[in-house]
């Protein structure tokens, strides 16, 4: 996120958000390692929702494949985030399931590594059929 989790919404700006954002957690990954920090003990989440505004947020999922070029694992959090609310005009986040696996298969099959999801049977149930063709 840019900023303090106060104001991180208050007009986030970038040039490009894939593109800064990728740039900027190589520069993490980096400090890491030069830390000490193994890479494979390491995983990047591009921040979906956090400092980032609706345009912000599809840029990147429609380019998350980009992450992978960091070498090592990538995250997303898109369970019932305000973009699916937005897309599909669903206020309550509870009834932002279909969105939810929507989104989770979507990215999984871009090669994302890890989902957090707040739906977890539902988005088991999702995974062992698709994973039985």
């Amino acid at each position: 996120m840019k900023g303090e989790p106060q104001k991180m919404q208050v007009d986030p700006n970038y040039n490009w958000a894939p593109l800064d954002v990728f740039s900027y957690l190589k520069s993490r990954l980096k400090a890491c390692e030069s830390s000490g920090i193994i890479k494979s003990r390491i995983i990047v989440d591009p921040g979906i929702g956090f400092g980032k505004s609706h345009s912000h947020n599809i840029e990147i999922i429609n380019r998350i494949t980009m992450f992978h070029g960091l070498g090592v694992p990538v995250l997303l959090g898109v369970s019932r985030k305000s973009l699916i609310g937005k897309i599909t005009d669903v206020t309550e986040p509870k009834e932002r399931l279909a969105g939810s696996l929507s989104l989770a298969i979507l990215n999984a099959l871009q090669g994302v590594n890890i989902l957090r999801v707040h739906d977890v049977r539902e988005t088991r149930q999702v995974f062992n059929t698709l994973n039985f063709f």
